[in-house]
């Protein structure tokens, strides 16, 4: 997988555009024996690399380019005024809780509200017993990677799957290997085979990383009547899944599919976030864990973050019990319904023959797929050039060749700027196609 170095900064991006992979390597040559301290560095610090997917972030707030990058919610459409007022109330009325330590596992009352939202996406026996609050699912990411990973550890993965669970896969130097889908998500036949092709080999493998609903970032579903055998693949092999679910309530029809976990409580961690369909500064998100699991699992959060912030989880709570958050919901399936559609019509207006699509039925993205022999990695400065900015594909597989994908991100943006977007976009693909 292909990143930026950490101190590649905002700077060097901008006078030097984005770098080829060769410059990228001697600049980390470089820098790795530039000071005495760098013999203090742990092994694990080696696999700590800043994601392509934030800095490609920070170069798409320039003026004037359309960013079809980040994956970020519609916020503009949250009442804005009244959670200000319900924010300034809490600081106001409970000031000496919100603003103090809370506990390791998160406040009750959200944990129990939390159920309730897990109840609305199919998980009708979930208990606050067995809910972790974290900083996000990133952090859920990290406490069970933490928790059942050892070094030279396998982790099975999506392919292609989220860059910010595979930074923090390699983080605790765990090794990720792929698992192939078509459009209806995992193949349950090509899961079984690489899992009996590990273990023969003698790998340990420890857990499926999915994102069986609207797949970041393919935005691919796993079809409901393979949902169970997915899971009783991984039973049968004592491999757990780790599902990460943050879009299953935001599917265009209102009819999320029932998560890997309704059906599944012994055998599936369940992650969910408020950071698609509340907002992500918040940084509250949870996992729903066995509870033969609990204990160790919490135990790990909490020696990370102590406790989530107290201020964040009793704004979350407030907006579940006193605003019509299922009406926010459905506000955002129709308003990311009408820009992915804008995003299809473009591309079938737009881009030239030998490029194909996914179709998403939810959730932020469009995944595209170029002819072999094109790599859309030096693409992206020819894209900024043309004023639109996309996520290289390279950045969401653990492997180092070169990828023919590219990740498009219809959340965020106006219908109209979409489709400027994406006709900016059309030329730099047509020509790399021509250059064939």
């Amino acid at each position: 997988m292909r990143l930026y170095p950490e101190h590649v900064t905002n700077e060097t991006l901008d006078t030097a555009g984005l770098l080829p992979a060769e410059a990228i390597d001697a600049l980390e040559r470089a820098a790795t024996s530039a000071h005495r301290h760098d013999g203090l560095f742990s092994e694990r610090a080696a696999n700590i690399r800043q994601s392509a997917v934030r800095d490609v972030f920070d170069v798409s707030m320039r003026p004037g380019l359309v960013s079809l990058a980040g994956g970020s919610p519609y916020l503009q459409s949250l009442p804005l005024e009244r959670l200000a007022e319900t924010a300034a109330a809490i600081i106001a009325n409970e000031g000496l809780i919100a603003l103090q330590y809370g506990g390791g596992q998160g406040m009750e009352e959200l944990r129990k509200q939390i159920c309730e939202v897990m109840a609305a996406e199919g998980i009708l026996d979930a208990v606050p017993q067995n809910v972790v609050i974290t900083a996000g699912s990133q952090s859920a990411q990290d406490v069970a990677t933490k928790v059942f990973c050892n070094p030279g550890d396998v982790v099975l993965v999506e392919n292609p799957t989220y860059v910010g669970a595979l930074n923090t896969f390699e983080a605790y130097q765990v090794k990720v290997e792929t698992v192939e889908m078509d459009d209806d998500g995992l193949v349950p036949e090509l899961l079984g085979a690489r899992i009996a092709a590990l273990q023969t080999a003698g790998k340990n493998i420890k857990f499926l990383y999915t994102i069986p609903s609207f797949n970041n970032p393919s935005g691919i579903t796993l079809a409901k009547e393979r949902r169970q055998r997915i899971v009783e693949i991984c039973r049968n092999a004592n491999i757990l899944v780790l599902e990460d679910n943050p879009y299953g309530l935001l599917r265009f029809d209102g009819a999320p599919l029932a998560p890997l976990r309704a059906d599944h409580p012994g055998d599936v961690i369940y992650l969910g976030s408020f950071s698609k369909i509340f907002a992500p500064g918040l940084r509250i998100g949870w996992a729903l864990v066995p509870e033969h699991l609990q204990r160790r699992y919490y135990l790990a959060s909490e020696s990370v973050t102590l406790c989530p912030p107290t201020l964040n989880q009793m704004l979350v709570s407030a907006y579940l019990r006193d605003y019509d958050w299922k009406g926010q919901i459905a506000i955002y399936r129709g308003l990311y319904a009408e820009r992915c559609q804008a995003m299809l019509d473009a591309l079938d207006e737009h881009m030239p023959d030998g490029i194909s699509w996914t179709t998403p039925e939810g959730g932020f993205f469009v995944w595209v797929t170029l002819p072999q022999g094109v790599d859309t990695y030096p693409l992206l400065q020819k894209a900024i050039d043309a004023g639109v900015v996309f996520i290289p594909g390279a950045a969401f597989t653990p492997s180092d060749e070169p990828s023919n994908k590219l990740r498009l991100a219809f959340s965020a943006v106006p219908p109209e700027a979409i489709t400027e977007g994406v006709r900016r976009l059309a030329p730099v693909l047509r020509e790399a196609i021509a250059g064939l």
